[in-house]
Parts: C-alpha cells; sequence; structure tokens
C-alpha cells in the first residue's frame, strides 16, 4: 500500500508544483503594489485551483502520453513524464481518475470564485487540452505556446485578478510576466529535446519535432534572449528597478545556455543539464520578480 502511495504521489510530479506557487504569489504582489489589499481568503482558495489544475494535467499528461513515455528510451528528471505508468508501478486507469477527480475540485472552486469564471475556465480548459483529444496541443506544435499562456501568463492573472478585481495595475502585471512567458516556452523546447525521437514515433509533434533540432536550438536561443531584452523594457513599462535587475541575475547561465544548445541538443549526455537549467530559469526569474515587488512595496 505504501509503494502505491508513492507511486500516486510520483505521477502527480510534485516537484513542478512550486512554479504555480510563485506565479500566483506574483500576480498577487503586484496587485498589492498597485495599491490593493491581499485578501487571504480569496488568495487561499484561488491557490488552490491552481494547484488542482496543475496537478490535473499533470496525470493527465501522464495518461495521454503513456505510448510516447514508453517508446522514450531517453528521458531525463525533467522529461518523458513520471515514468511511473510505463514502469508498471500502477495501473494506467489511475492516472485518468486522479487526472479526473482534480479536474472535478478545481470546476467546484470555480464556482466560489464566480466573479473570475473567464480565467478560471481558460485555465481550466488549456491545461485539459494539453494532452487530452479531441485537440491534444502537445501533438500539434502548440503545447509549448498553450503551456505559455496557461501557466506563466493566466495564473499570475488570476492572482492578481482576485485582489483586483477592478484590474488597476494590468499592465505593470503584463510588463512584469513576460519574461516569464518567453522563457516557459524556451523551458518546453529544452525539455522536448530529450523526448523527441518517441514523440516522433508515435506521432507527438512537438515543435523540435515539427521544426527539426537544429531550428528548434535556434528558436530556444532567441527566446530566451527575448526574455532578457524585454527586462529594460519592463522597466521603462513601470516595473521597479530593483524587480527587472533582480530578474537579471540569472542572465550569465542564459548566456552560457545560448552559447551551448546548438552542440547540447545534439548531445545526449547533456540533456539532463540542458533541461535542468532551462527549467531553473522559467522559475528563477518569476521568483526574482517576485521579491522585487515586495522589496520595492
Amino acid at each position: 500500500m505504501g509503494a502505491k502511495l508513492l507511486a500516486l504521489i510520483r505521477l502527480g510530479r510534485p516537484l513542478f508544483l512550486g512554479g504555480g506557487f510563485i506565479l500566483f504569489g506574483l500576480g498577487a504582489a503586484i496587485a498589492h503594489l498597485a495599491g490593493h489589499r491581499i485578501d487571504v481568503p480569496r488568495y487561499v482558495l484561488g491557490q488552490a485551483v491552481v494547484t488542482a489544475f496543475q496537478l490535473m494535467t499533470h496525470y493527465a499528461n501522464d495518461y495521454f502520453d503513456f505510448a510516447a513515455d514508453r517508446a522514450n528510451t531517453t528521458p531525463t528528471r525533467w522529461s518523458g513524464g513520471s515514468r511511473v505508468l510505463p514502469g508498471g508501478a500502477l495501473p494506467r486507469a489511475t492516472a485518468l481518475v486522479a487526472a479526473l477527480v482534480l479536474a472535478a475540485i478545481g470546476v467546484a472552486l470555480i464556482g466560489v470564485l464566480h466573479e473570475a469564471v473567464p480565467v478560471l475556465v481558460a485555465m481550466g480548459a488549456l491545461a485539459w487540452a494539453y494532452s487530452a483529444p479531441p485537440l491534444r496541443l502537445c501533438a500539434r506544435g502548440l503545447g509549448e505556446l498553450d503551456t505559455a499562456i496557461v501557466v506563466t501568463g493566466l495564473v499570475p492573472w488570476l492572482g492578481f485578478a482576485l485582489q483586483a478585481p477592478d484590474l488597476r495595475g494590468a499592465g505593470l502585471l503584463l510588463a512584469a510576466i513576460a519574461p516569464g512567458m518567453l522563457l516557459q516556452f524556451a523551458m518546453l523546447i529544452a525539455i522536448e529535446f530529450p523526448d523527441a525521437a518517441g514523440d516522433a514515433a508515435t506521432g507527438k509533434r512537438t515543435l523540435v519535432v515539427r521544426l527539426g533540432p537544429a531550428t528548434a536550438a535556434r528558436l530556444y536561443a532567441a527566446t530566451t534572449a527575448a526574455a532578457y531584452l524585454w527586462l529594460p523594457i519592463a522597466w521603462r513599462l513601470g516595473v521597479p528597478a530593483i524587480a527587472a535587475l533582480l530578474a537579471a541575475v540569472p542572465l550569465p547561465v542564459a548566456g552560457w545556455r545560448i552559447a551551448r544548445i546548438g552542440a547540447d541538443h545534439r548531445d545526449h549526455a547533456a540533456h539532463e543539464r540542458m533541461a535542468f537549467f532551462a527549467v531553473a530559469q522559467v522559475v528563477a526569474v518569476p521568483a526574482l520578480v517576485l521579491a522585487g515587488m515586495v522589496l520595492a512595496k
């Protein structure tokens, strides 16, 4: 029983939940900086919806990506799914049941936060459509954009909108979240390289499969560079200087990854490192922007 429970937890990939807390908190912090008081009960309920939909996506992704994950012989700790289902630790149907239960929890919470219904419905629908048919966006070269919109766009927007129903300060929010959205898009490309062979073999046409590795590597480099080039523009648009400066701290790492992507995407031994630093940047930059917003207040 204990082994099954542990496998169920691993299936949900809880390590990836941290980004949802940071990004939701970023939206609320920007609302506070814009002069709104933080409503703690609404904050907690909003975070609960985010976590429910995030876990729903993780379980659904492992269920619907089963064939691609089973065909993947070069996964990393950051790609290729949780590896629970291909390893036979749990029946495949367990992932679908867990996803549907979490979807139901998220939908129930939408009824409580009725004033944010449009963004919550968009978040839940796009999160489900990432891997689930009939849209299955991750297999059409649209999953990267879908994830950037949901995780680094709608999550902080929800955190903001629940505290700022009049949307005062929305321009500041959009300026602040743009780098994270670009880095999220780049991160999805980076973690697709290790999975490309298995994805292609099972008809999952991610951007790396559709564009080819060389073009995808150039897109990764351009998108990562754009995230950091946006920071002075964000400052000019009202993002506090301390937030923009802190967000630039990982720039040397970003430069190193841009310089190495051309070689590393072809080297299976480098895929773990490549995926790790892509994930690290998409967590670090919004976290540093959040820290800057708190300090600016």
